[in-house]
């Protein structure tokens, strides 16, 4: 659970009221939910706001409901192509508010009843709903299905990456220390009052939707997730959508996303990531939520010219996916290309 946004409150939610807020996209990165890094990736926060901004506007263009009111400039609430218009790269985007109630941890387990008791009819739903229109190799969903799970006419998983004809739902953990996959009944039932059929339906809207623009822009939308709030009886998309920190993209079999950096560290930094793993399985065994308290080694910065080939594939990409000009980058062919050297 870990989060490289600001979050501003401006009127706060209440048991029968939305609140207004903001998020500020900073440049910080996290990876391997250890949260933010010893470094920053330029201009990541303002591509972010860009590319979640242009797919909140793309999704109440297609009846999906959001909590997103626009993205600021010099403290306006105007929608994004006004901000681009102005030449502006907006790093700020208003929403609305929803409670979000403390989850006690006591006894080696989290306390859903108490989170629902205190959140009412105005919550943020407590889970992330992914969906996956490929399984690389090497996917955590090799590791705990089988392909027969989701109805594919395979005897095991093979060493290549199987295309879906229909995109794979599943549902995770948001706000336990560590994300854990839940089966339907478990997810519906930390969903709470939230219908678990309706976060389906919107998280396959929201998957068509990035996945069409994407194609659009010559990338390929792999996986993503979405997360909801829930506000007297109606369930609307949260957080933020369809970005390269949200959703995993490629560009001609090249990732286009967070996925670049995280890589990168693995092949760098595998004593540190071998410890962040360590350190998870340890706090599972003995019940400890703060997993970052028994993990021995720290993340050591970037070079600079590591954290410019991120920079130029987060800019890139968001101006190809918005096809407009909106930051000073290269090619995304160049920028694809770059990365790839790394």
């Amino acid at each position: 659970m870990t989060s490289v946004k600001e979050f501003r409150v401006d009127e706060p939610a209440t048991a029968d009221q939305l609140g207004r807020g903001s998020f500020v996209f900073t440049d910080d990165y996290s990876v391997f939910d250890w949260g933010k890094m010893p470094d920053e990736i330029p201009d990541k926060g303002a591509s972010l706001c860009t590319m979640g901004a242009f797919n909140f506007e793309l999704l109440e263009e297609n009846h999906v409901p959001t909590h997103y009111e626009g993205v600021v400039v010099d403290g306006e609430v105007v929608e994004l192509g006004d901000a681009l218009a102005a030449g502006v790269a907006p790093d700020e985007m208003s929403i609305s508010l929803t409670q979000v109630p403390d989850l006690p941890f006591d006894g080696g387990s989290y306390d859903y009843d108490a989170y629902h008791a205190e959140a009412g009819q105005n919550y943020l739903v407590p889970l992330e709903i992914v969906f996956r229109n490929r399984v690389p190799v090497g996917s955590s969903l090799r590791s705990r299905t089988d392909p027969s799970d989701h109805g594919l006419d395979l005897d095991s998983w093979p060493d290549e990456v199987v295309e879906l004809d229909e995109p794979i739902v599943e549902y995770s953990t948001k706000y336990e220390e560590q994300d854990r996959y839940l089966d339907p009944a478990d997810a519906d039932e930390i969903a709470g009052r939230a219908d678990i059929d309706r976060l389906d339906e919107l998280a396959r809207a929201v998957n068509h939707v990035v996945t069409e623009q994407a194609a659009d822009a010559g990338l390929v939308h792999e996986d993503g997730k979405i997360e909801c709030l829930y506000y007297e009886g109606e369930i609307r998309v949260a957080d933020v959508v369809g970005t390269f920190d949200e959703n995993r993209f490629s560009y001609d079999d090249q990732q286009v996303s967070k996925e670049v950096v995280r890589q990168y560290h693995k092949r760098t930094q595998s004593e540190w990531v071998a410890a962040v793993g360590d350190a998870k399985d340890r706090a599972d065994e003995e019940g400890v939520a703060d997993w970052k308290s028994l993990c021995d080694r720290q993340p050591e910065p970037l070079d600079e010219d590591v954290l410019g080939v991120a920079r130029d594939l987060y800019c890139a990409g968001t101006n190809a996916y918005v096809a407009a000009d909106v930051f000073d980058a290269p090619s995304l062919d160049a920028a694809v290309a770059a990365a790839r050297d790394l």
